[in-house]
């Protein structure tokens, strides 16, 4: 019998509390299934875009309250916030890719409606080309190889071109989930005034709701209070500049709206475990 929970948990990484350690993360199935006796309990990452592949074995899936088989061949998308859980049948193969929002987010930034087909959770078929994406990014991750980095960048946008082709031209198993329409619309105001490090009360006020309600519509869909999403949007722009741009971390403070460079890195500090300039040698890695 599933045990009862007063709510969703919310994992980095597979029941890890730390950071996603790397620019992606790349493991099979079976590594982390073997540790959990091959179940994982309804969960979400909020900051982690997944896509899972089982190549033989099989089992279910929960996605977004809805249980659905797994078969071999099946390809799993699960964007962030969403909530998710695994029941594998024992010996079961396959792979799991998950991806930093800050990689997601470059990868995405150009990409048109790509970013809204891949925000469907589904569970497709997998073609070879998805296959052969899968496999060559876990033989780079496992490597320690020159340009890693930038190659595994360069194979993850493959991988999410791929899954996002493969959702446009197929009826996936899971349709499309709605997101309630205030929720997209503080997103929107978000993206256009985070810099301006506005508070809850003044989305609130913008979209013509209370700061209780605007929290209790954020909490249910994404499992966080608004001020978290306020604050980790900040962060993520933060983990963009200092990964894919030379500007010094000065400078990254001051574009973010920090009068202080030293208090943002104390900010930055406090979210991530890692200073900024430490991030920032870890990522070029």
């Amino acid at each position: 019998m599933a045990r009862s929970r007063e709510h969703i948990l919310s994992f980095s990484l597979f029941g890890e509390s730390a950071h996603l350690p790397d620019v992606m993360h790349c493991e099979t199935i079976a590594e982390r299934s073997v540790l959990h006796d091959w179940e994982f309990e309804p969960h979400r990452h909020a900051r982690l875009h997944q896509v899972l592949l089982i190549e033989s074995g099989g089992g279910t899936a929960q996605l977004e309250g809805r249980v659905l088989p797994l078969r071999p061949m099946s390809l799993v998308n699960v964007p962030p916030g969403h909530v998710h859980g695994f029941s594998f049948a024992p010996g079961t193969q396959g792979y799991v890719a998950t991806l930093a929002d800050e990689l997601r987010d470059e990868v995405l930034a150009q990409a048109g409606d790509a970013r809204r087909t891949l925000a469907r959770s589904c569970i497709l078929v997998a073609d070879e080309p998805i296959v052969a994406a899968m496999r060559q990014i876990g033989l780079e991750f496992s490597g320690r190889d020159p340009a890693r980095a930038l190659v595994l960048r360069g194979l993850c946008a493959m991988l999410l071109g791929l899954t996002a082709r493969a959702v446009a031209r197929t009826d996936a198993v899971e349709e499309p989930l709605a997101e309630p329409d205030l929720l997209r619309r503080f997103e929107s105001a978000l993206e256009l005034h985070y810099l301006e490090h506005w508070k809850v009360a003044d989305y609130a006020r913008a979209l013509a709701v209370t700061p209780t309600h605007l929290t209790r519509v954020a909490r249910a869909a994404t499992g966080e209070p608004v001020s978290r999403l306020i604050d980790a949007r900040v962060m993520r722009e933060a983990r963009r500049n200092l990964a894919y741009t030379s500007m010094s971390i000065a400078t990254i403070a001051y574009t973010l709206g920090f009068s202080d460079p030293a208090y943002f890195s104390r900010v930055f500090t406090r979210s991530l475990g890692v200073s900024p300039r430490a991030f920032r040698e870890r990522m070029a890695g």
